[in-house]
């Protein structure tokens, strides 16, 4: 039997997944609901696209530029930050309180987890 590791996907991983879907989503819905056209299409796609560079850029696991976690937790609070403005914006402050709240907790636990290693 061969030995490999695998590596290990906690809940909040799968959390953070879900969490960082909505906040793209949540971009795209706030680019085509919040502005007139022409806009709307221009920042309903191109929102989402650059969060999404954002993210595989500095973010992912298997980001192309390495940064410090310091420089991590920027980039992860720019994204979530936005999305949970999008929907301020969109006038659903209960759902900008919620997901700013459970991504915050995330955060913090990843960080810590991402500082222990």
């Amino acid at each position: 039997m061969s030995d490999t590791s695998q590596p290990s996907v906690t809940p909040n991983d799968i959390l953070r997944l879900f969490l960082e879907l909505f906040a793209i989503v949540s971009l795209g819905i706030w680019g085509f609901l919040a502005w007139s056209l022409p806009w709307n299409f221009v920042i309903g796609i191109g929102a989402p696209v650059i969060a999404i560079l954002l993210w595989g850029l500095f973010r992912s696991p298997k980001a192309v530029f390495h940064i410090d976690p310091y420089g991590k937790a920027l980039i992860e609070l720019a994204v979530m930050g936005a999305a949970a403005l999008a929907w301020w914006d969109l006038g659903v402050p209960f759902v900008a309180l919620v997901f700013g709240v459970v991504a915050v907790i995330s955060g913090v636990v990843n960080g810590r987890r991402e500082f222990s290693r």
